[in-house]
């Protein structure tokens, strides 16, 4: 049996069964293209709906690169070759496989099985982060890959050096029957039929049936779906039917193209409507407006993360698209929107639709919304139970989650043990290797088919997690850095980017250390407690296990980078992590400052430490008046208070007079501002509890005039004081206890002036 004869009948029954079939052909490259040539001919697909992803030029199909993955989500191909000759990367399979329609065949070609696992991969150069090289890298991944291929049903394996036919993927199924009746599409009572006509499924239609509760006031709606469904075109289908009734309807995602197909199902619909729009320019490749205004009132906009979360309060109606791809402090944000709807894939490389579920559900029902749900089970370009998107969420782990609740509901720090997770452990049980991912991925709100890559094969990472009777309840995935050579630190010194080695890297070229990367540490990158067993001390537990296992490998450090907030903040200066460092600039999508932390477990870290806290304390004030004069007072206040150490008040006589004529008497804050913002900088980093901490309005009231130099008409608006001298007033009063604390004796005789 030829390649044309296997491929000739997967084409057969993938037809009849409206679902997609995969070809693996094994071997030597251009004889693996040559046999694709041969599958797509004796298949029957032409050229022109067939695309390749590689790097040769090869098929005389359309052929973009791995790394353009992307330009194929929510296209639709008869056929996709993968040439994994160039190597694996899991993100780019990840983004291609829905793109093959029912019928059509995905086409994988690699070199010869029995061998790829243990020959070098070029994706492998990308999880060699120094000071480990390719050589130290596994082939983990690769050798479960091929297993699953091996296991699955409608996966033909074809040994094109030999002609070998291993397996003809045939399953057997019986054709589909086609129901000839005609189908009537459930629809709703506000949006116009054309927005149940556009409808490809009456999963779909339910859907905007239920978004038309976006109509009312305080109404939140959850859309949940795998990839492929058409949660996306419900919610452009919902959109554009409020636009035309006169909503000014605000959309955001990770990136625009995450809402293309939104804003081209909405634009359609539009058209059909006959709805008058003003002329606009289109400036994305695909010709898709990213904003319609509509003649007669009502508009569709784009904005970024962190815009739309500005806008909210004042759009009529905002769409949050591919949800799950959003830390659950900005989707919070979303939730001042009066209407919202949230759209989200939930087994995806976008990000954890579970984790969007467990992490954040809790935060919208406590909310003044109305809350409706609804999901989308019926695949819109394949029949359900495709044998390739099963394969698919198998090979790359998208649908992994933790234990189910019952069996992590009595889990406590006295009943779990520790262990350090090795990949041949992970590989060797599947029930713990899939709870340990789905941990993982509710950890982080964006992760990828390539962080699975990353635990089975990258020699820098190592994960830890705490079991309760045989399952994972909380666990920790650590990155090896720092250890680096002279050569590589005076590059890294002189601003080449040395991957995988996060906390040193900026240590070193931002804060000018040319010896931060001597000291070895872990860099923990996430950290996860099953929902069920959270708040009873579990990942405290974890990270005292992590710290001794630490110690014992001889490691200098703990630390950990992330998007801060009060909450975590606190959480990590609880378990012994100290700030040495607060992003000048906003991440992307999260909207948040990083906070770098460490935890110094020897000598060499705790140098580190004390040198680069130092300077944190000796720059950070000028730092809040100028780069982070627009921080969260919140975040600066929970930042300050994990820097390590004290801050000098060795004021001059004079400087006290000023500090507590401000106070006690007729002086004034604006005379001189640089004593004031030494005293509050050492009253936050000491601390201090009880009696003597100030109100919370007093503190914010510190960061916002005294710290960022924030003018007083903008304070007194945000605190919500009456006029600008009540501010002013408050602001002498909030230094009198801290004259109290810190004044030498020239401020106390100065105070008892004022006192007599």
């Amino acid at each position: 049996m030829d390649v044309g004869a296997v491929a000739s009948a997967l084409r057969r029954e993938a037809t009849e069964t409206n679902e997609r079939r995969l070809l693996v052909l094994s071997g030597e490259q251009s004889a693996c293209h040559d046999a694709a040539a041969s599958a797509l001919d004796a298949a029957g697909i032409h050229r022109s709906e067939t695309t390749l992803v590689g790097s040769a030029d090869a098929l005389g199909c359309e052929r973009v690169a791995h790394r353009n993955a992307d330009e194929l989500l929510g296209r639709t191909r008869e056929a996709i070759v993968f040439d994994a000759h160039d190597g694996l990367p899991p993100n780019a399979l990840g983004r291609i496989v829905g793109a093959v329609d029912g019928g059509g065949l995905l086409v994988l070609c690699t070199p010869p099985l029995e061998d790829w696992p243990t020959q070098p991969d070029p994706f492998d150069e990308a999880l060699a982060v120094p000071p480990f090289s390719a050589d130290d890298v596994t082939g983990n991944f690769r050798q479960r890959f091929v297993e699953r291929s091996h296991s699955h049903r409608g996966i033909a394996i074809l040994d094109v050096d030999t002609g070998h036919v291993e397996c003809d993927g045939l399953t057997d199924t019986a054709p589909r029957l086609v129901d000839s009746r005609e189908r009537t599409t459930p629809r709703g009572d506000v949006f116009p039929d054309g927005a149940y006509d556009a409808c490809l499924t009456d999963d779909q239609a339910a859907a905007v049936r239920s978004l038309e509760s976006l109509a009312e006031a305080s109404q939140a709606v959850v859309v949940e779906a795998d990839r492929g469904r058409g949660k996306s075109s419900a919610a452009g289908l919902a959109a554009g039917s409020l636009a035309a009734q006169g909503d000014d309807v605000l959309v955001t995602a990770p990136e625009f193209r995450s809402a293309e197909e939104l804003f081209a199902r909405a634009s359609e619909l539009l058209d059909v409507l006959g709805v008058e729009r003003e002329p606009r320019d289109a400036p994305t490749h695909s010709n898709v407006p990213r904003r319609i205004d509509l003649d007669e009132g009502g508009s569709l906009r784009f904005a970024d993360p962190t815009t739309a979360a500005g806008r909210a309060e004042t759009a009529d109606v905002l769409v949050v698209d591919e949800a799950a791809a959003f830390p659950v402090g900005l989707l919070e944000r979303f939730l001042a929107a009066d209407r919202v709807a949230f759209a989200t894939t939930v087994h995806g490389y976008e990000g954890a639709g579970r984790g969007f579920s467990v992490r954040f559900r809790d935060r919208l029902d406590e909310s003044v919304h109305e809350v409706t749900d609804v999901s989308l089970t019926d695949p819109i370009r394949y029949a359900p139970g495709d044998p390739v998107e099963v394969w698919a969420f198998d090979a790359l782990l998208l649908d992994a989650r933790p234990a189910v609740d019952p069996l992590a509901g009595d889990a406590t720090p006295e009943r779990v043990e520790h262990r350090a997770l090795s990949a041949t452990e992970l590989l060797a049980d599947e029930i713990l290797f899939r709870e340990t991912f789905g941990l993982l991925v509710l950890a982080h709100y964006r992760t990828e088919p390539s962080d699975l890559v990353r635990l089975l094969d990258a020699p820098n990472l190592t994960a830890h997690a705490l079991l309760f009777d045989g399952h994972v309840v909380s666990v920790a995935l650590l990155a090896r850095e720092g250890g680096l050579s002279a050569e590589q630190r005076a590059r890294m010194y002189d601003g080449e980017r040395v991957r995988g080695n996060l906390l040193p890297d900026l240590v070193t070229t931002q804060l000018r250390d040319e010896h931060a990367a001597v000291p070895t540490g872990w860099r923990v990158l996430r950290i996860a407690t099953h929902h069920a067993a959270r708040s009873r001390g579990l990942g405290s537990a974890l990270l005292d296990a992590v710290r001794e296992h630490a110690i014992d490998e001889g490691l200098d450090w703990l630390g950990v980078a992330y998007g801060a907030t009060p909450e975590l903040l606190h959480f990590w200066e609880t378990n012994g992590f100290s700030t040495l460092h607060l992003s000048t600039t906003r991440n992307d999508t999260s909207g948040e400052h990083s906070a770098i932390m460490i935890d110094p477990l020897s000598e060499a870290g705790h140098a580190l430490r004390d040198r680069t806290a130092e300077r944190f304390r000796g720059r950070i004030a000028s730092v809040l008046s100028d780069a982070l004069d627009d921080a969260d007072p919140d975040i600066v206040r929970a930042t300050l208070r994990t820097i390590p150490g004290s801050v000098s008040t060795d004021l001059t006589d004079w400087e006290w007079r000023v500090v507590v004529g401000a106070a006690y008497g007729p002086g004034l804050y604006d005379v001189s501002p640089r004593p004031f913002r030494r005293l509050a900088l050492a009253y936050f980093v000491e601390s201090p509890t009880g009696t003597a901490r100030l109100a919370d309005r007093q503190e914010r009231l510190l960061v916002l005039r005294v710290l960022q130099a924030t003018d007083w008409e903008t304070v007194t608006e945000r605190l919500g004081y009456h006029s600008t001298g009540e501010c002013k007033r408050a602001v002498g009063a909030v230094f009198q206890p801290l004259v109290d604390r810190y004044g030498t004796e020239t401020a106390l005789e100065e105070r008892a002036r004022y006192r007599d």
